[in-house]
């Protein structure tokens, strides 16, 4: 993959984190939030060289930074989730990535490449769900007195909105690249002389 389409896909990445992190489940104005998605496709397309990975990786993650910054600091929205536990999100992030980075070369746009696929951006999103919930249960101070029966009783009303929306994103990407691809098959019809 040449330096310019790495750009282009890493661009187009932080642009949609940029459109969606500021609200987890969308609304009739906004959609939901893509970053369980953009970590896993970043993995998936950005070169195979690890340092143009690396260089990716990381910035997606100051994006996803700056945008949580601009929300509280300028939007005023909620800090609540600004505690220890959010440094957990690089490695959150970083599975995502490694995942989808582990799966592109058995990417392909037929019957089983597109089940593989999708299988693995849900084991993905799961695990990304899990793990993120997880360390925010036990690094983020708020739930002492709340056993991880009770926590994870309230979490899991939230895992279906989330995987949905990352599959959708994923789905969606995919759809936009087999189009691209039919469309690059197609050469134009010679006019006869």
């Amino acid at each position: 993959m040449n330096n310019n389409k790495t750009i282009a896909i890493v661009a187009s990445l932080a642009v949609l984190m940029a459109a969606t992190r500021f609200n987890h489940f969308g609304s009739a104005l906004s959609l939901p939030d893509a970053s369980l998605a953009i970590f896993f496709l970043g993995g998936l397309y950005v070169a195979r060289s690890n340092r143009a990975s690396i260089a990716a990786f990381i910035v997606l993650i100051l994006t996803a930074g700056m945008v949580d910054y601009y929300a509280i600091a300028i939007q005023g929205v909620s800090d609540w989730c600004m505690t220890p536990a959010y440094w957990f999100l690089i490695p959150t992030y970083g599975s995502l990535w490694l995942i989808g980075r582990w799966f592109a070369p058995r990417h392909s746009m037929e019957g089983r490449g597109l089940v593989g696929l999708a299988l693995t951006a849900w084991v993905a999103s799961s695990f990304a769900f899990l793990f993120s919930n997880a360390t925010f249960y036990m690094f983020s101070e708020y739930f002492g007195s709340m056993s991880v029966v009770e926590y994870i009783s309230r979490i899991t009303q939230y895992y279906g909105s989330y995987i949905s929306a990352a599959m959708l994103y994923v789905a969606c990407t995919v759809g936009i690249q087999m189009i691209v691809g039919i469309i690059g098959k197609q050469k134009p019809h010679s006019r006869p002389v």
